[in-house]
């Protein structure tokens, strides 16, 4: 495996996946057993041909429900409690996330992200963004499964094209 991954993913947050070791460490690079979601990131990476995901939250709070997390975050934010990378831990962004690699902007279109998603996209500004983008909403970007099965499929190939032509465009930049 290479040193730096093929494609880093930002999503919600931790859904239900849990670590193989069988406890978080708060390691960046956790070995998981997979949800339904990070499936989903499975199939795209078949179809896309890639190795490695690194796959990055919006929040670091462990919620499988959307509903009870979004509470949970609505409460941090309240606070002013950080729970996010993209608050945090500036200098990991750069270590974890380098800039020769696409990174797909996946965390779903619900508003009460909004704060946490214009984070994200003010530290990850210089990077080539990959993501299907809520019409009319600059932080909305739509989660890789969504509740109708077609919807999940036009969401896949739709990633997957999208890698493919950043893919072509990154080898004719380094022929010429």
């Amino acid at each position: 495996m290479s040193e730096s991954p093929d494609l880093v993913s930002v999503m919600m947050n931790p859904g239900s996946s849990k670590p193989v070791s069988g406890d978080f460490d708060g390691r960046c690079d956790a070995e998981t057993i997979p949800d339904a979601t990070q499936v989903q990131i499975m199939k795209l990476m078949d179809k896309s041909a890639l190795n490695w995901v690194r796959i990055f939250n919006l929040s670091d709070l462990i919620e499988p429900k959307s509903t009870i997390l979004l509470e949970k975050i609505q409460e941090m934010e309240k606070e002013r409690i950080p729970h996010s990378i993209f608050t945090r831990k500036q200098d990991d962004i750069a270590e974890f996330i380098p800039y020769s690699i696409p990174v797909l902007f996946a965390w779903g279109v619900d508003k009460r992200l909004e704060s946490l998603a214009i984070q994200a996209c003010e530290q990850l500004s210089k990077h080539k963004i990959i993501g299907l983008q809520k019409e009319g909403f600059p932080y909305a970007y739509y989660h890789p499964l969504p509740q109708n099965w077609g919807k999940q499929l036009e969401w896949l190939e739709k990633i997957s094209l999208n890698i493919k032509t950043w893919a072509q465009a990154s080898s004719q930049a380094s022929v010429s």
